[in-house]
């Protein structure tokens, strides 16, 4: 049945030289968890203990390897010789819809690494889970604000259609993304360590330009998406 397959999310690089790679990205529908086509090889710079993040609460004990470095070994493998600006064609296929750009290796990555780092297992990053179910492959910086406080206020009603306590202020939402910027920061100094040339590192410092913005968007910017929820908008369109 539809719903006991995987979720599939195909990604396809087509370079100039006329190399090319491809990514079938597997989540299990339910959790949205990375499911990987075949088993991941650790490394040494998969332990957790390299450059481990700071703010980490796992123990080397119970979680030997990093889960989210587990994730990215197939992907820092197949990219790590090239220039973060070497120009690529990138189509991604979802179960809705496609998307086709032609970018450099640097946004085109980005993309996806933003996929295997939320769906691997790092407690830091499942809180931005739920946005990979409708993946927005090369969203601008206004677009992943939007997508991040819709997403974050709907997991609020549900905690308050269910009891809980809801967050309608985007408090923790702020200290949410605080801690992202610690994991990728500590991600960036593991890929030092492995990739010949920068276009991993560049993927993820690009990943790090929203994860500051949005703490920053929601204390000033935020009221500058507000105009689409004036009633005197909502009227107008209507007329």
């Amino acid at each position: 049945m539809e719903e006991n397959k995987p979720l599939k999310i195909h990604y396809y690089f087509i370079f100039d030289n006329g190399r090319k790679s491809t990514f079938e990205i597997n989540l299990d529908r339910k959790t949205l968890a990375y499911i990987p086509v075949k088993n991941l090889k650790p490394s040494s710079w998969t332990k957790l203990d390299h450059f481990q993040c700071r703010n980490c609460p796992l123990k080397k004990e119970d979680s030997p390897e990093c889960p989210l470095a587990l994730n990215l070994t197939e992907v820092i493998n197949e990219f790590s010789n090239l220039q973060s600006f070497d120009n690529v064609h990138v189509i991604v296929e979802t179960a809705e819809r496609n998307y086709s750009k032609n970018t450099t290796v640097q946004t085109a990555l980005s993309a996806m690494l933003g996929i295997f780092m939320v769906t691997s297992s790092c407690p830091v990053m499942l809180p931005l889970r739920p946005m990979v179910r409708f993946h927005l492959p090369f969203a601008s910086v206004e677009e992943t604000i939007y997508r991040s406080v819709s997403t974050y206020l709907l997991g609020q009603f549900f905690k308050y259609k269910n009891g809980d306590e809801a967050d309608w202020n985007l408090n923790k939402l702020t200290d949410d993304y605080e801690d992202i910027q610690m994991v990728n920061s500590g991600m960036a100094q593991r890929m030092r360590s492995v990739v010949d040339k920068d276009a991993n590192l560049n993927a993820l410092v690009v990943l790090d330009v929203f994860a500051k913005e949005l703490p920053f968007s929601i204390e000033k910017s935020l009221q500058n998406l507000e105009y689409l929820f004036n009633s005197s908008t909502s009227t107008d369109l209507l007329k």
